[in-house]
């Protein structure tokens, strides 16, 4: 029996992100934390335990994290956090731990306890980060109930094993940090204005019947009519909310979709193209060879090829 997989499941599944918790940070003010552009495929992220925090970069200004506040930076992009007190911080210092590293500064003021981490994909999947997702992500995990409940409680999960030099506490709180990240898609999907991408969406009852349509069964030639009539309303207007919460259109969320499964499914050898094209909704091996290309800057043969090459020099 196949089980029914929901959206943000079948996304997590065709792009498997992987969470890695990094340093638990005490400071008294003043304190400053300036990270750089991460590398391609990692994504940062800070949990503020207690104290607070301005984060700097953030589209629309500034922005104050207090207790429970999670920031996600999908993109890697360049970020800095600071104490607002505008005072120069003295340099902090590191101290190897079993599981983490703990980081601390001689500062008196006001004091942080915050995790920091990153999440990682591939470098193939990276652009679905930087195209369906936004820049900057904050959720606040302080109301009571729902899913705020369960990432809170994740949260507090991951602070005990920070706590101490616990058995398995490495590899617990890596999967705590790879369940915290759906979370905290699942909590900005219910935000009462999502941010713009995937989430925007998904926070739209009315387009989630499509959304988890294409996601559900992408190899279906689905027609803009086909989506309009699952969601009960006109091909225009769904080509709208698509457009406007999106930036894309539903087919090429579905093009998205199909290339980065026929992508997968070119790595195993004893599929051939054509097996591939069908699995994915091709009936013609030469369209799909277009699409591939088009899509992925190279053949299906060549993929194939670089993928058998990398694989083998690890």
């Amino acid at each position: 029996m196949t089980v029914s997989l929901d959206w943000l499941s079948q996304l997590l599944d065709l792009v498997p992100v992987r969470g890695q918790l990094e340093l638990r940070c005490f400071y008294g003010a003043p304190w400053r934390v300036a990270q750089e552009q991460s590398p391609r495929g990692e994504m940062p992220y800070h949990v503020i335990l207690a104290g607070s925090a301005l984060l700097e970069g953030a589209p629309g200004g500034p922005q104050r994290l207090g207790p429970g506040d999670i920031l996600l930076l999908p993109h890697g992009g360049a970020h800095l956090l600071h104490d607002g007190g505008g005072e120069d911080p003295g340099p902090a210092r590191e101290s190897p731990r079993l599981n983490l590293i703990l980081s601390e500064n001689g500062g008196a003021g006001q004091r942080l306890d915050m995790l920091c981490g990153r999440f990682i994909v591939s470098a193939s999947h990276e652009r679905w980060m930087q195209v369906y997702l936004p820049s900057h992500l904050v959720v606040r995990t302080a109301s009571a109930g729902g899913t705020a409940a369960q990432l809170a409680a994740l949260v507090s999960l991951m602070r005990s094993e920070t706590a101490a030099d616990t058995l398995g506490g490495h590899a617990m709180l890596n999967a705590l940090s790879t369940a915290m990240f759906a979370l905290t898609l699942r909590l900005a999907s219910e935000m009462r204005q999502p941010p713009q991408g995937l989430l925007a969406l998904a926070g739209h009852r009315r387009l989630l019947p499509a959304l988890a349509a294409i996601f559900r069964d992408p190899a279906y030639s689905w027609t803009l009519p086909e989506l309009a009539r699952l969601c009960h309303m006109s091909r225009a207007s769904l080509a709208r909310h698509f457009q406007e919460g999106l930036g894309r259109s539903a087919n090429e969320l579905l093009t998205d979709i199909r290339m980065t499964l026929a992508a997968r499914k070119l790595g195993d050898p004893s599929l051939s193209t054509g097996a591939v094209a069908e699995d994915v909704g091709y009936q013609s091996e030469a369209a799909f060879q277009r699409a591939f290309k088009a899509h992925m800057g190279v053949t299906p043969a060549v993929w194939r090829r670089e993928k058998h090459s990398r694989h083998g020099e690890t």
